[in-house]
């Protein structure tokens, strides 16, 4: 170690902070363009997962569509222990990160009362209430808000529906605390995500099919890379605005996501002091479950996190 810092202090002196400044990035650069060649070349070689963005160019098959048919999917995790009855059957139910409105369409049909779908999206919202329209449910009504910040009254909500929800929000404590806020005594929020480093957790797998690439290239490699696949799409500009955003210093960052992991999902719910009724941990496949419950292992090997908080 002594070693190393002496020729870093040794090199500092010769070449000037400024230059070593630059010659830092200029080494950033060639990774960064290197990696780029090696990901562009592999990700062929793996197959293409199916994606909704990708079946609306193929096949005219909308986000909406794609929810509404995935419905039972976002809530498979709790039908082991929880009937779509004491979900939604006359409930006042809030989906939070609702989309184009499918999911939430999806829960009307269960036989709810009322479902309000929330999301930031612009462009969601119209296509949310032509979506509601065409099934013919007049129960639903989309809501274009910060989720940490509701128009709603609190304890009036039976049920809040948080599905792939959590790993997006900004501000995911504040969205549980505004949740558990409009929930009326007894009501319910249930939520899951996939963690961060679950095989595709950089959401990115519309264009970047190699599994965990978040763990093998950098950030900037998988947007250049992104970037460079989705371009020239029909709706490539609205991908790339929806998946990234320029900070402060001039370069794009993956803004979609918030990199939740298992450990943080944790902490937060320690730090509220919440105890579940319900919370389950996932493995990638059954044959995993040994190995997942590995520190070291535990977030690449689970693919799903499933909690269900009931208001006293």
């Amino acid at each position: 170690m002594i070693g190393v810092f002496a020729r870093g202090a040794v090199r500092l002196f010769l070449i000037g902070p400024r230059r070593s400044a630059v010659a830092r990035e200029s080494d950033n650069i060639s990774m960064s363009k290197l990696g780029e060649f090696v990901l562009k070349r592999i990700n062929p070689l793996f197959p293409k997962p199916v994606h909704p963005f990708n079946r609306r160019n193929e096949e005219g098959f909308t986000y909406a569509d794609w929810q509404f048919e995935k419905g039972e999917d976002t809530i498979r995790y709790y039908l082991d222990r929880y009937t779509t009855d004491e979900m939604f059957r006359d409930k006042r139910v809030v989906d939070f990160g609702c989309g184009e409105g499918g999911k939430s369409v999806y829960y009307a049909a269960l036989g709810a009362r009322e479902v309000i779908g929330v999301d930031v999206v612009p462009e969601y919202a119209p296509r949310a209430a032509a979506f509601a329209e065409k099934k013919g449910i007049d129960c639903f009504r989309f809501l274009l808000c910060d989720a940490t910040h509701l128009p709603l009254e609190s304890e009036s909500i039976d049920t809040v529906i948080m599905n792939d929800f959590f790993e997006h929000v900004s501000d995911p404590e504040g969205a549980l605390r505004e949740a558990l806020r409009i929930l009326k005594p007894g009501g319910r929020v249930f939520f899951n995500f996939p963690p961060y480093y679950h095989p595709f957790g950089a959401h990115l797998s519309d264009a970047i099919y190699v599994p965990w690439v978040h763990m093998f290239f950098s950030e900037q490699t998988m947007i250049n890379v992104y970037c460079d696949a989705v371009r020239d799409l029909p709706d490539g500009a609205e991908r790339i605005a929806l998946r990234f955003s320029e900070g402060e210093d001039g370069r794009q960052h993956i803004t979609y996501i918030n990199k939740m992991t298992i450990k943080r999902f944790e902490g937060i719910i320690r730090r509220l002091g919440l105890t579940p009724e319900f919370c389950e941990i996932t493995p990638l496949r059954p044959f995993f479950s040994l190995l997942a419950k590995f520190r070291p292992l535990r977030e690449p090997l689970n693919k799903m996190v499933t909690c269900v908080l009931k208001k006293a």
